[in-house]
């Protein structure tokens, strides 16, 4: 949507997510990444840890997928994680009675760093075809380096394996010995507008 803001932050997960449903049916998760910026210390030729900012972040379940579920299934209290999403501002009444105001990043889309750790990707199964290996309702492994990707919906069967596709034989528009009124040999006729019913300019 135009106008919104939107950033990614690396930092880590100070608790584990909070996983909820709110009253009309929607699933949301609840987290706080807390993001240090490092600089070099020359004089003690050491690293240090600068100001700390504390964003509170949330993510919900939607038609299209259940970010907020996988959050929660995937990520813990103490993980390097990247996410990007859109800042928001919201007001509520704190209990004493005066009006607040929070900044919150509603998170698109997020996953581990690894730059220290390693992941492994369960994807799920969906509508389109990409099945994968049925355990724990994902993809069994991820990925597998690209090798068995077919280019469409069905890449992949039920154990991963790569399915062959039959396709038709291509022939070369350039080299066809098909009669000059058809296909490419009609250029310059009136089914591409270069004959005589053209009008003059």
């Amino acid at each position: 949507m135009a106008g919104e803001t939107i950033i990614t932050i690396v930092g880590n997960l100070t608790r584990d997510p909070e996983l909820r449903t709110v009253g009309s049916g929607s699933t949301v998760v609840n987290f706080t990444i807390a993001s240090s910026s490092r600089q070099f210390n020359r004089n003690t030729n050491q690293w240090e840890d600068g100001d700390t900012l504390f964003l509170n972040c949330s993510a919900w379940d939607s038609a299209r997928n259940s970010l907020a579920s996988n959050i929660a299934n995937s990520l813990s209290k103490g993980m390097t994680v990247i996410a990007q999403g859109r800042l928001t501002q919201r007001s509520y009444q704190a209990q004493d009675g005066s009006q607040r105001t929070v900044v919150e990043l509603r998170v698109d889309d997020i996953g581990p760093s690894l730059r220290r750790a390693t992941a492994q990707v369960n994807r799920q199964s969906s509508s389109s075809g990409f099945v994968g290996n049925q355990q724990q309702g994902g993809f069994n492994g991820g990925y597998q380096g690209g090798a068995g990707y077919a280019g469409g919906a069905s890449g992949f069967g039920a154990q991963g394996a790569p399915q062959q596709q039959a396709q038709a034989p291509v022939s070369d528009p350039w080299n066809s010995t098909e009669p000059s009124g058809s296909s490419f040999g009609s250029f310059g006729t009136s089914e591409f507008g270069g004959g005589s019913d053209e009008p003059e300019f």
